[in-house]
């Protein structure tokens, strides 16, 4: 299995997590676990998800998921779970 880390982060609007969703399912990405927040107007989104099974590699879904991003005004990082442990740990 290959884990990879997803964080969407911007302000709150319609349709931000069908657009997400659909992009991943459209590139055979499996979530394994979410997690999804607003504050005050602010929108949060944590994935774990399965990459394993995408034609496309990490490079390539955080590209495409950038770009989604930039469509849709939110940032959205796509990382390797190793990368996100090693840049996360304390």
């Amino acid at each position: 299995m290959k884990k990879t880390i997803i964080t969407v982060v911007g302000n709150d609007t319609v349709g931000i997590i069908a657009k997400v969703c659909t992009y991943l399912a459209d590139n055979q990405v499996n979530i394994l676990d979410i997690s999804q927040t607003i504050v005050q107007g602010y929108f949060n989104m944590m994935m774990v998800t399965d990459t394993s099974a995408s034609k496309k590699d990490t490079g390539a879904l955080a590209d495409g998921l950038s770009a989604l991003g930039d469509e849709i005004g939110v940032v959205i990082h796509c990382q390797h779970e190793d990368i996100f442990n090693v840049m996360h740990r304390i």
